[in-house]
């Protein structure tokens, strides 16, 4: 039996999942936002607040106001290009400047934008007796801010009335802003409150995505009770979302490709989150919040730190959990790791494609004993492979005389037909954890390995890497013994190619793993096989 065609076979079934997958989603794809005009029909964007802030007036609000509406206010710091709107404060547009657009390399990337057919926003608002929501017009002292050289912070101050003003604090350096509300209570009775933080957004998936290679668009939250959990579009619009309802820590987020939007409250304070269909296939996710009570003619409020900027593993600095937004899948455990010692081999190399080539060199050292193991069964399969076609020969189509005898001829020349399964099963997890981590981390984003190669998290664009790859999946299947079924040989024969074509789609950096492993293990197989072979003849002379 060849267990290399065990792992091909199932790695070639993964391949396939992915392939299916994204061909149906092309085939399906999500239904886009409607025109802006439909877009401004009444909704309940926030749910009323219940066990959190107990208002008797829960000044239910709409959902989006028109474009058209309201001021534009621009803010630019070193890392950030941003638009507020003058209706809300709504952060209506951010532009990460430090992160290239997937379609136009040299534009910045939009991650918050509002448009006709796409919307992605940070909205916030009181609920309370006459206080500001997100529709509320709010006026700014200037229209245009910029973080001045020699300046650490920069603070926006939007005014609704003289009671509540909304302030956005802007940080060097740092993709992260401070939203919050000054309220001065005026009147004779004391002012209980709360504060809703909400990302807006429609299911589209963002400009760049491969649809044969899809990742998470959609809403996540974390707890310290419930952890790390994703929400998906479709369980918001069918109410079935899961989500916990209250809980005194963790965020509510937004996740595409690389990137994340996520309010993170401070932790040991009460709060609600919620989820929902907000219709024309817009979707709301967020946190209610008390404001503590203001006594009359004194002062208070409330302000949540808004992450927007690039999804990364050290992320669970600014906030416990933030670091799983990098979607690695059900093979965290395995990708995690593999990531960090990636991140530390470029830190001396300097060079990401470098660094995945001594990776994988470094992973074939560590499971060096068990492929050898796996290459050594193949290699007396091969040798034993003539008196298994006699066999074959002499008891034609008695299938039951074939197996007993095959089992005699495996006994007697010690094979152990399973021998190569285990450790080829070993390393599927490898390389599939090794994928999402090539696919997921930022960190590859645009990029360069050589030459044509300047996006290792990207396809080649001129398919050399997988057309290496098949020619050395062609050498190492004329290293393994011959099947006895012709239809199965004729299969390992055309593996090669539907492989090359399967990793068209595949990120360079991956199929660059895959080469190196291919060649590393030809040498490996061919030196074994080699060995196997001087030692039958040595035998036989014997």
């Amino acid at each position: 039996m060849d267990f290399q065609r065990l792992f091909l076979v199932v790695i070639f079934s993964f391949s396939a999942l992915l392939l299916w997958d994204g061909w149906q989603r092309y085939q399906h794809p999500e239904l886009q936002m409607v025109s802006a005009p439909e877009a401004t029909k009444k909704d309940e964007s926030i749910p009323a607040p219940t066990k959190v802030g107990n208002l008797a007036d829960s000044n239910k609000v709409s959902g989006l106001v028109a474009d058209t509406q309201g001021k534009k206010i621009v803010v630019k710091t070193d890392s950030l290009h941003v638009e507020i709107s003058t209706i809300g404060g709504d952060i209506q547009r951010v532009e990460l400047l430090q992160h290239k657009d997937a379609e136009d390399k040299n534009k910045p990337i939009v991650l918050l934008q509002q448009k006709a057919d796409h919307i992605y926003i940070a909205q916030t608002g009181l609920l309370g007796g006459g206080l500001p929501t997100h529709q509320t017009p709010f006026t700014a002292a200037a229209e245009e801010y910029r973080l001045a050289d020699g300046e650490d912070t920069l603070v926006v101050r939007l005014v609704a009335s003289k009671a509540v003003t909304k302030t956005l604090t802007f940080h060097r350096g740092s993709y992260l802003v401070d939203v919050g509300y000054e309220i001065e209570n005026t009147e004779a009775l004391p002012l209980a409150a709360s504060a809703y933080f909400q990302l807006v957004r429609d299911s589209s998936v963002p400009p760049g995505d491969s649809v044969l290679v899809p990742t998470y668009t959609g809403p996540a939250i974390y707890t310290e009770l419930e952890k790390f959990q994703k929400v998906e579009f479709s369980s918001i619009e069918k109410n079935k979302t899961g989500l916990p309802k209250t809980a005194n820590n963790g965020w509510v987020a937004m996740l595409q490709h690389y990137f994340v939007a996520a309010w993170l409250p401070q932790a040991n304070v009460e709060r609600e989150y919620y989820a929902r269909f907000l219709g024309d296939q817009r979707f709301a996710v967020g946190a209610v919040m008390p404001v503590a009570t203001i006594a009359p003619g004194q002062k208070g409020g409330i302000s949540v730190p808004l992450y927007v900027g690039p999804a990364s593993a050290n992320l669970d600095q600014v906030a416990p959990g933030l670091g799983l937004t990098v979607d690695y899948g059900w093979l965290t455990i395995i990708a995690a790791p593999l990531f960090w010692l990636l991140t530390l081999i470029h830190t001396w190399v300097q060079n990401w494609g470098i660094a995945i080539i001594v990776l994988t060199i470094l992973i074939k050292l560590a499971f060096f004993p068990l492929s050898a193991a796996s290459y050594r069964s193949m290699a007396k399969m091969r040798i034993v492979a003539p008196k298994l076609e006699k066999i074959k020969q002499q008891y034609g189509d008695d299938r039951e005389k074939l197996n007993r005898a095959m089992m005699d001829l495996y006994k007697t020349e010690k094979i152990n037909p399973l021998g190569g399964c285990l450790p080829v099963l070993i390393q599927i997890p490898v390389f599939i954890a090794l994928y999402w981590a090539i696919l997921s981390s930022v960190e590859l984003r645009y990029a360069p390995f050589f030459g044509w190669i300047t996006d290792l998290s990207v396809a080649d664009p001129y398919y050399v890497l997988p057309a290496i790859m098949g020619i050395s999946m062609l050498i190492q299947s004329r290293l393994n013994p011959t099947p006895p079924d012709p239809l199965q040989a004729k299969l390992m024969q055309i593996m090669p190619v539907v492989f090359s074509v399967v990793f068209f789609f595949f990120p360079a950096g991956l199929v660059l793993y895959s080469i190196v492993n291919n060649v590393l293990s030809i040498a490996q197989q061919w030196y074994i096989t080699r060995k196997q072979e001087m030692e039958q003849k040595g035998a036989i002379k014997g």
